[in-house]
């Protein structure tokens, strides 16, 4: 099966599910670097005394942000494994879904638990250390989406 060539506007299905997985993966691919870089390493300079509220609201903002991102490449790296576009072929759209699957599996398994734990202990410097540390898959892994999901569309026209 591939994805059909309806068209909406004049442009093909196929081109609008690889153009929303592209602009999901960039922009998760964008957060997760400011995240690494940036964010997750300012957490150590917290004021203990309000670091487990910085926590939760951390989590709470940043869950909006990422995950209508998140779903969007979820729900496109999908689609284009089930029915990829000719263009693009069954290995890439694959590794396009496992790509996918393990930057989720690491988000809940991995950083999940961790923020958890500074929400309730507070930032202490091994959890944010391991949370900087652990947070390299993903930030390799978006990376790699990101460029993945660009070829997609550049061969998808």
């Amino acid at each position: 099966m591939v994805m059909g060539e309806t068209a909406i506007g004049g442009v093909s299905l196929a081109a609008l599910v690889l153009a929303a997985q592209a602009l999901a993966s960039a922009a998760m691919c964008g957060v997760i670097w400011f995240v690494q870089v940036v964010h997750y390493p300012l957490f150590t300079g917290v004021d203990a005394a309000r670091a487990a509220d910085h926590a939760v609201e951390n989590q709470r903002r940043t869950s909006r942000v990422v995950l209508p991102f998140m779903l969007v490449e979820a729900a496109t790296a999908l689609a284009i494994a089930v029915a990829p576009p000719p263009s693009v072929g069954r290995e890439a759209a694959f590794a396009g879904l496992v790509l996918v699957l393990l930057l989720w599996a690491s988000t809940l398994v991995v950083q999940v638990p961790l923020h958890a734990r500074l929400a309730r202990d507070g930032h202490s410097p091994d959890v944010v250390s391991a949370l900087v540390r652990t947070n390299w898959l993903r930030t390799v892994g978006w990376t790699a989406r990101a460029i993945l999901a660009l070829w997609m569309v550049s061969v998808g026209r």
